[in-house]
C-alpha cells in the first residue's frame, strides 16, 4: 500500500505518533546551498527540466511557486510509457521514479538555480530510493537531462556540493538517461493546492513550500502557477 493512503487511515484512526511528528520537522531541509558554479545562460524563451525527488505532489508544490516557472506537471519518467500508471510505478518494477516536469524561462530563472532549490528545500538528496516516510525506487532522488548542458550541469554541481560537503551525507541523486516523460493521472495535479489540508501534504510537503519562501525569497512567487 502507498504510504500516502496508508498514512491518511493512520492519521483518521490513531492519534499522531511522536516519530511522525519528528520526521515532519526534518524533512524541511531549510538549507541555503552554493549556487551552481557551472550554469551557462540559455538565451532560448522556454526550457524544461525532469527531475525526481520523491512525491510528486510536493515537487510539484514547490515549483509551481518559483518564479520564471511557466508549468509543472507531475508523471513519470525512467521507465516505458505503458508502465506510467500509478499502481504499477507503486510495484517498484517499472523503472519509473515519480518526477516533474518543469518548463521555466531560463532569463529569469537558469537551470542551475533551479537544481539549487531542488537539492535544498524541495527533498532530501542523500535519500537512497526513498524520501522520508516513502520508499522505493520510484520516490528516488534523480535528474533526467533534456540536453548534453543540462547533464554537465547537474554532474557538475552534486560533485560540486558533495567537494564542499554542503550536506552531511554524500549526495544519492543520480543524473539518469531520459526515456520519456509521461504526466500523472489528472487527480495527482496541482494536488497540494487542491488539497491542503490532506493529512500528507500537511505533515510532508508544506512546509517543503513554506522553506522556499523563507530561504529563498528571490526565486518565490506568491501565486503558484497551476494545470488547471
Amino acid at each position: 500500500m502507498k504510504f500516502r493512503t496508508a498514512l491518511l487511515i493512520a492519521v483518521l484512526t490513531a492519534p499522531l505518533t511522536a516519530g511522525l511528528i519528528a520526521y515532519c520537522a526534518a524533512a524541511d531541509l531549510d538549507k541555503p546551498i552554493p549556487a551552481a558554479a557551472n550554469d551557462p545562460a540559455n538565451v532560448a524563451p522556454s526550457e524544461v527540466a525532469v527531475l525526481a525527488g520523491g512525491c510528486f505532489w510536493g515537487q510539484q508544490g514547490v515549483f509551481e511557486h518559483v518564479k520564471g516557472v511557466t508549468k509543472v506537471v507531475a508523471g513519470y519518467s525512467g521507465g516505458a510509457a505503458k508502465t506510467a500508471i500509478y499502481e504499477m510505478v507503486g510495484t517498484e518494477t517499472t523503472g519509473h521514479a515519480e518526477s516533474i516536469q518543469v518548463t521555466f524561462n531560463p532569463k529569469v530563472i537558469s537551470y542551475g538555480r533551479l537544481l539549487q532549490i531542488f537539492f535544498s528545500v524541495s527533498h532530501d538528496p542523500t535519500e537512497v530510493n526513498r524520501q522520508g516516510p516513502d520508499e522505493g525506487t520510484s520516490y528516488r532522488t534523480a535528474i533526467f537531462p533534456q540536453s548534453p548542458g543540462q547533464a554537465a550541469t547537474a554532474k557538475a554541481y552534486i560533485a560540486q556540493l558533495d567537494a564542499a560537503h554542503a550536506f552531511a551525507r554524500p549526495i544519492a541523486t543520480k543524473v539518469e538517461p531520459f526515456k520519456g516523460f509521461f504526466p500523472a493521472e489528472g487527480y495527482h495535479q496541482d494536488f497540494l493546492v487542491h488539497n491542503p489540508d490532506y493529512p500528507y501534504i500537511v505533515f510532508n510537503d508544506l512546509p517543503k513550500v513554506a522553506a522556499l519562501k523563507r530561504v529563498w525569497p528571490q526565486y518565490w512567487a506568491d501565486k503558484p502557477v497551476l494545470l488547471k
